[in-house]
Parts: structure tokens; C-alpha cells; sequence
């Protein structure tokens, strides 16, 4: 029977007295409660992680009229009823320390109203220290500390490094009270997007465990594919299940793979695929930071990284790796074991990521987002027809538009993975099934389309920065058609070489294989 879609709604409660669908996500509170004490998880936004933390404030206050018939209801001790400190900076955006701190005493205050005490300190960390202590001495029970979006007060400040270490601090200030009030605290679970470092933000909070990348808890945000099946089968009519996994599964955190819920109850709700979750809010710091250290977009399909390398996050530090998988944009597509570290792969989680990203860089690339509308447009209905005349035009026309201006005023556009990536991103933007053979410089790239019932085997190369030769030669020397010959579609074998000196296409050569053709 359909219900009510919980779209936007954090609050445990509404969602239960509402009668809105729920995913049961108990049993993982149910264990972060039972078998630990402080934990950390860091997922993107709009993954849920608000309302897991409503979910864990209603059990351990004991409100067991809203787990009935859920799977924690007949194994939690309702009898015990813990004070919930809840620390959420979510709202508003702070661009100064004395903001942070005004905004901590707001906080601060509004629990002392919530828990009926009056603690006396006038600084913050004592202030949060007697809190602590008096609601133990008030309810007879140590209590429950929880903090949502903890990092975000660094993150709206991010592009401004001395401010955003002044949050850092101001933040450090507050989390180190949680160590010092050890003998009062039952249970302490901080959320937010990245993983700063425990040095730089938790002060020595080196017993907060770190459930982000644990297979156990995949899927503690986020609904799998089970859920799909069960929570929401009435929703699932008219819609084709494979183009939903598509578009909207994938995220991993080493274990069973999720979709966003905000991607799937704008689906059920609207009946229409579109790239929900993504519009919500790129940051421009993101794309901005990926322009300025020359990013080669291919790369994006298979990165590799030590995955020590994710959780090294700072103000004066933040690699690209990190970021992107901290944010949503990339996920964990496989893990490898070496002797002294663990190697893992990322990669698009699904086809609204990849193609939304694709476009979003694609506008900063080429500087000019009406121009890459249109343009993508035009690749998709010539390879419709296999226009490959039009096709040679369009390639030309991809840069020829580009001012020379912005061409020597930006340093993007020097980086030698340029023209490569220009190419790839359109393919990408376009959500088409790319599949990358062989990037061994980033001059060129080998890359397979699946189209239309056909393929499409494309070698892009840079004259300039790759040995002359014809790039169709190069193709066929690979002999990457071989595989894909039992398919018995047609195959065509595509050259492209671009000088980056005139900006035009020099060479463009094909040759069709199989399917009649």
C-alpha cells in the first residue's frame, strides 16, 4: 500500500506518527549503542545522516511508541532513558569566529531549556563540560551527546584558509570537552561531509572510531537494493528497475552498495529521472580546485589512491582524492591489500554523478556553459545518424570557439591533459556508455561508446604531445575490436588528432567492422 513520501523531512518522529515510508535503519543503531561508546561517520549530504541521528535522540530517550514493530523494539532496554545533548550546525552559514562562538552559546542554550539545568561557566568548552556533569547529576544517567554537520563551519569557509582555521579552532575548543568528560558520557556519535584529521579538530579524541569506510555500515545511510524491493515496491510500478540502479545506485563504503534517498523519493514522487541529488548544490570550490590543479577528467572513470589518502583532510591539506569521495562525486569501486597499505579504486557511483559532474566541468573547461549545451546536443544527433562528417566538424568545433584570450589567460588550459579531457567530458556529460581502454598519457585517450546498437572505438591524440602517426593505425594496432566483434554489431574504429597549436582537428580517419556494414 503506498504512503506518504518523507521527502526533505529529518525528523523520526513525523515519519513514524506520519505514517511516511521508513527504511528500518535501527538495527545499526542498535549496535553503535550496544557495542561502543564514540563514534564518527562521515557521509555526503542528503544521505540521511540527520535523520539516523533524530532515530538514535528518540531511542535513548526512551520514546518506544515510535519503534513499534521495528527491528530494534524487543531488544532495547525502554526502561532506561537517557539525556540527549544534540549540537547540529546545519542552519545558517558562519563567516567569522565570533559567529561560530555565538552560534555555540545559541546551542548551548537552547539544550540547557531542553534539559532543565542552569550550568554557570561563562566560557564554552566549561560551559559544555558542566552540562555534561549536571544532566548526569539531574537524570541519574550519563548522557547522550550527538552532532550533526560538525564540519561545516570549516566547509563554508574552505576557500578562505585563515577563517577557516579560525573554525577549525573555535570547533576544536568545543569537541575536546567530550574526552574530558569520559565518566559522564554514555554514548557520542559525530556526522558531517569530510573527515578532518583527529590532530587537527578532535584533540586528542583518538577513541572516537571511524564507522565511514567500515563494510558493516555500508549501508547505514542510504536505501539498498533490498529496500527498494520491500519499503518501496508500490512506488515501482512504471519505472524500469535497470535504468533506476543506473542512475541512481552505486555508493560504496566497502560493503553493500546504496542509493541516495533523495534521488529515489523525488523519483517516485515527480515519475521523471533527473539529476535530483546533484542539483542540490555543487560546490563551486570543488570544481574550482580540480580547474586550478588540471585535473585530467578520464581519470575520473578508475582513480586510485591509498586509502589513508581519503581520510587526510585539512584546511591547509585537501587532496582531490579525498574531496571527491568525501562529497558524493566519486566512490569505492574495489580495494586492493599490500603488504604495508590498502590501495582502493574509485569511480563514478552512478550515471546521474558522472554525467552531471562531466557537465558542470565541462562548462568551466570551455567557458562558455550555453556553447556545451548546445554543442553535447549536436554529438548525441550525430551519432544517432552517424553523421561522421558532422561528427569531424563538431570535434573541431568543441575548442575553435574557445577565446584565444581565455586560452592563454588560463592556466587549465596549458595543462597538457586539456584537449583530452575537453573530448572524453563531452562523451560523459551526455550519460553515454564510455568505457575507457587505455589512458597512458594525457595526451590521448582510447575510449569505447556503446551506442545506439552500435560501438564506437575512438583514439584522441594531441600531435603535439604524442609521436606522430595515425591515430586509426593506433587503434587497430591494439586490436581492441576483437573483443567486441561477437556482439556482431557494427564497430566503428574512429581517429582523432588535434594540434593544440592551430586548435583545430589535423587528422580524422574511419573505418567500420562487422554488422553488415
Amino acid at each position: 500500500m503506498s504512503k506518504k513520501l518523507p521527502i526533505g523531512i529529518q525528523t523520526f518522529r513525523e515519519i513514524r506518527e506520519d505514517d511516511c515510508y521508513y527504511v528500518d535503519k535501527t538495527a545499526f543503531a542498535l549496535k553503535l549503542a550496544v557495542e561502543g561508546k564514540y563514534y564518527f561517520l562521515s557521509r555526503p549530504r542528503r544521505f540521511g545522516k540527520s535523520l539516523f541521528l533524530d532515530t538514535l535522540a528518540e531511542l535513548f530517550a526512551g520514546n518506544e511508541v515510535l519503534f513499534q514493530g521495528l527491528y530494534c523494539h524487543d531488544k532495547w532496554d525502554w526502561t532506561k532513558q537517557y539525556p540527549v545533548i544534540r549540537i547540529s550546525f546545519a542552519e545558517g552559514v558562519l563567516q567569522s569566529r565570533a559567529d561560530l562562538d555565538e552560534k555555540i552559546g545559541e546551542i548551548l542554550d537552547f539544550n540547557r531549556k531542553q534539559l532543565d539545568i542552569d550550568p554557570q561557566q561563562p566560557s564554552i568548552s566549561g560551559n559544555f563540560s558542566e552540562m555534561i556533569r549536571l544532566v548526569h547529576q539531574k537524570y541519574g544517567q550519563r548522557a547522550v551527546v550527538l552532532i550533526d554537520e560538525y564540519d561545516k563551519p570549516i566547509l563554508d569557509n574552505i576557500t578562505n584558509p585563515d577563517i577557516a582555521r579560525q573554525m577549525r579552532d573555535g570547533l576544536r575548543n568545543l569537541y575536546s570537552v567530550i574526552k574530558g568528560q569520559d565518566a559522564y558520557i554514555r554514548f557520542a556519535l559525530l556526522t558531517g561531509v569530510s573527515k578532518f584529521s583527529k590532530v587537527s579538530l578532535f584533540s586528542g579524541l583518538n577513541n572516537l572510531q571511524d564507522i565511514t569506510v567500515d563494510k558493516r555500515y555500508s549501508a547505514v545511510c542510504g536505501y539498498t537494493e533490498a529496500d527498494l524491493d520491500t519499503v518501496f515496491a508500490p512506488e515501482l510500478q512504471g519505472l524500469k528497475r535497470g535504468k533506476i540502479r543506473d542512475w541512481y545506485n552505486g555508493y560504496n563504503w566497502l560493503g553493500e552498495a546504496v542509493y541516495n534517498p533523495f534521488d529515489l523519493l523525488l523519483l517516485f514522487d515527480t515519475r521523471e529521472f533527473k539529476p535530483y541529488w546533484f542539483e542540490t548544490g555543487t560546490p563551486t570550490f570543488l570544481v574550482d580546485l580540480l580547474m586550478q590543479r588540471g585535473f585530467f577528467t578520464p581519470d575520473f572513470e578508475k582513480l586510485t589512491a591509498t586509502e589513508t589518502l581519503l581520510s587526510t583532510f585539512d584546511v591547509d591539506h585537501i587532496a582531490s582524492e579525498a574531496l571527491l569521495f568525501q562529497t558524493g562525486y566519486l566512490t569505492i569501486a574495489s580495494t586492493r591489500n599490500l603488504p604495508g597499505m590498502t590501495q582502493v579504486t574509485l569511480g563514478y557511483p552512478n550515471l546521474e554523478v558522472k554525467a552531471s559532474l562531466n557537465g558542470v566541468l565541462l562548462q568551466a573547461l570551455t567557458n562558455d556553459p550555453a556553447r556545451y549545451g548546445r554543442q553535447a546536443g549536436q554529438l548525441y544527433d550525430l551519432l544517432l545518424v552517424n553523421d561522421f562528417e558532422g561528427l569531424q566538424n563538431l570535434f573541431t568545433a568543441f575548442y575553435a570557439g574557445i577565446p584565444h584570450d581565455w586560452y592563454r589567460n588560463n592556466p587549465i588550459a596549458q595543462y597538457e591533459g586539456y584537449y583530452a579531457s575537453v573530448f572524453y567530458s563531452y562523451f560523459a556529460a551526455l550519460g553515454l556508455n564510455v568505457t575507457l581502454e587505455d589512458s597512458t598519457n594525457h595526451g590521448r585517450i582510447d575510449m569505447t561508446v556503446h551506442f545506439n546498437g552500435q560501438i564506437y572505438l575512438f583514439e584522441f591524440k594531441v600531435v603535439e604531445l604524442v609521436p606522430e602517426g595515425k591515430a586509426l593505425k593506433q587503434l587497430k594496432d591494439k586490436n581492441y575490436a576483437e573483443k567486441y566483434k561477437a556482439e556482431g554489431v557494427p564497430i566503428h574504429l574512429i581517429g582523432v588528432e588535434f594540434s593544440k597549436e592551430s586548435r583545430s582537428v589535423v587528422g580524422f580517419d574511419i573505418e567500420t567492422l562487422g554488422g553488415g556494414a
